[in-house]
């Protein structure tokens, strides 16, 4: 799918360079095993393991690899959340993020709240590519992304896993339910990562010790005057039914009988 030429001003903005701000989030680590709150009104996340969504942590290793293949100028990571966020923007500048924005607000944000914020942060920093995972682990929404191109009205590609820059423009292999789909994406765009787009670069102590050098802007919510209401009410969330237990098979005609009964039961329902 080819998309209409490019403008002499996006030709001038890749020739010299990207600008790339990542969106990263913080999520109860994915090693760590998820409680219910006893009433029922979310998940337990005190005193519990936290680090970046792995999606986003995808998205910034591509935004680091473009870096340093002279391809991108700079890299911002942005997040949204409390003090307690500037752990994963550090892991951020840790990776190669040469400067970090934390948005502060104490409030679970909706999707489209979160839409928003980006899209301010957007319109400030001008980047000319736009990096997020496809989506967080805690909802699994994969919405933001799309919401924020909307907002933005940027062209967009979701769950990459290739990203190449072509002359003056980008080459994006993306996974869909038949296969993989080829796409040229002009600039400004915005891009969600899946996990086949890399494998993101482990981060060791002296990484952390310079990235705590590098610039980290703390920018109040209520700055950005924007309506961020909640939308959604959630009712109650419980833990998923316990899976049955398996049997042990002897042989493989016991197997087939298995299988059989098994097949008999579902065409009967």
């Amino acid at each position: 799918m080819d998309l209409p030429q490019r403008t002499k001003k996006n030709d001038i903005c890749l020739g010299k360079q990207m600008k790339i701000l990542v969106a990263v989030k913080r999520v109860i680590d994915h090693n760590v095993r998820i409680h219910v709150k006893a009433d029922g009104s979310g998940v337990e996340n005190e005193n519990v393991r936290m680090s970046m969504n792995p999606f986003c942590k995808h998205a910034l290793e591509a935004a680091v690899r473009l870096k340093e293949q002279g391809d991108a100028s700079e890299i911002i990571v942005v997040s949204i959340g409390s003090k307690k966020a500037t752990d994963v923007l550090l892991t951020g500048l840790a990776m190669g993020a040469d400067r970090a924005i934390l948005v502060l607000s104490e409030d679970a944000l909706e999707t489209l709240a979160i839409a928003k914020i980006l899209q301010k942060i957007v319109e400030q920093e001008k980047p000319d590519l736009v990096l997020m995972g496809k989506q967080a682990v805690d909802d699994d929404a994969s919405q933001t992304p799309q919401m924020l191109a909307g907002l933005l009205n940027w062209p967009q590609v979701t769950f990459a896993n290739k990203i190449i820059v072509d002359g003056v423009s980008l080459n994006v292999t993306r996974e869909v339910d038949f296969g993989l789909q080829e796409l040229r994406l002009n600039l400004p765009a915005v891009i969600s990562a899946d996990l086949g787009l890399n494998k993101p670069r482990n981060v060791a102590l002296p990484m952390v010790m310079r990235a705590k050098k590098k610039p980290l802007d703390i920018q109040p919510l209520e700055e950005f005057n924007l309506d961020i209401k909640a939308r959604l009410k959630t009712e109650n969330i419980s833990e998923p039914a316990d899976r049955a237990k398996g049997k042990d098979i002897s042989c493989v005609d016991n197997l087939v009988v298995e299988i059989k009964n098994i097949t008999s039961n579902l065409e009967m329902a």
